[in-house]
C-alpha cells in the first residue's frame, strides 16, 4: 500500500482544514518546498498535492509552487483542485505530474472525464469527496444530490482506474477513517485502484486502512501533528 503525505497548498502556504472549512485553517509550514523535500527526504515514495484555491476559482492558483516542487523532488506527485480543462491537466502532465486528478468537474461533467481518460489513461483520477454519502463539490462547498458509489460506478464504466475517496466528516478530523464506505466502495469498483483519504489518526489506522486491501492512502493532520511518524509511513506502506 502506497501511502502519500499531503500538501495541501493555499495562498502558498501548506495548511491544514477541519472538515474541508475554509475558515477552519491551520497553517502548518509557511513554505511547502519545504516541507515536501521533508517527506522525501524522510522516506515518502510520493506526495498528493491539493491546490485548495483552485478547487474554488477553477483556476491553476498555486501553480508556480507545484512546479517548483515538480523540479526538485523526484518522487511521484499527484494534483488536484480547481481542473476544470484538458489544457489544465496537460499543464500539469507536461511539468511531469505523474497523475492529475479530476474532482467538481467529474461530477458535473463525465463526457470531459471520458475525454480526459481516451487521451491520458492511467494518468488520470476522480477525487469522489462525499458528505453524509452524498458527493460534495467546489472545494465542498455544494453539496449534490449523488450517492458516492453511483458515481464511483459512473466512473469506472467512463474507465478511471483510481478513485480518490474522502469522507468530509473525517477530514482533518483525527477520529479515524470511514471504514465502512472505504469496504463499499472497493467492493463497488473491484478493478479500480481506490485511495482512502480523511480521518487517519494513528499508524493503527493506517493498518486497518491497509487490511481492506486499498491501493493507498493518504495522510494529513495525523501526520504533521505527529500522531504518525514518517517511520510508519514508510514501514506501513511496504
Amino acid at each position: 500500500m502506497i501511502i502519500y503525505p499531503a500538501i495541501d497548498l493555499k495562498a502558498g502556504r501548506c495548511v491544514r482544514l477541519y472538515q474541508g472549512d475554509f475558515e477552519q485553517e491551520t497553517v502548518v509550514n509557511p513554505d511547502p518546498l519545504s516541507q515536501a523535500k521533508i517527506f522525501e527526504e524522510t522516506g515518502a515514495q510520493a506526495l498528493h498535492i491539493v491546490d485548495l484555491d483552485g478547487a474554488l476559482s477553477g483556476d491553476l492558483t498555486n501553480f508556480r509552487v507545484i512546479e517548483q516542487i515538480r523540479q526538485t523532488l523526484t518522487i511521484p506527485l499527484q494534483v488536484g483542485g480547481g481542473i476544470r480543462s484538458m489544457e489544465q491537466i496537460a499543464t500539469y502532465l507536461d511539468i511531469g505530474v505523474e497523475r492529475v486528478i479530476i474532482g467538481s468537474k467529474a461530477v458535473e461533467d463525465p463526457e470531459f472525464v471520458k475525454q480526459a481518460v481516451e487521451k491520458y489513461g492511467d494518468k488520470i483520477a476522480v477525487g469522489i469527496d462525499a458528505k453524509e454519502g452524498l458527493v460534495a463539490t467546489r472545494g465542498w462547498v455544494s453539496v449534490s444530490n449523488q450517492n458516492y458509489l453511483d458515481v464511483a460506478t459512473q466512473m469506472a464504466n467512463l474507465g478511471v482506474r483510481t478513485i480518490i475517496f474522502t469522507d468530509i466528516s473525517k477530514d482533518g478530523t483525527l477520529l479515524g477513517p470511514n471504514l465502512e464506505q472505504l469496504a463499499a466502495i472497493q467492493k463497488q469498483v473491484p478493478d479500480v485502484q481506490i485511495i482512502a483519504s480523511g480521518g487517519i489518526s494513528s499508524r493503527a489506522d493506517l493498518e486497518q486502512v491497509k487490511a481492506l486491501n486499498v491501493y493507498a492512502v493518504i495522510s494529513g493532520k495525523a501526520l504533521y501533528n505527529g500522531n504518525i511518524s514518517m517511520k510508519d509511513i514508510v514501514e506501513v506502506g511496504r
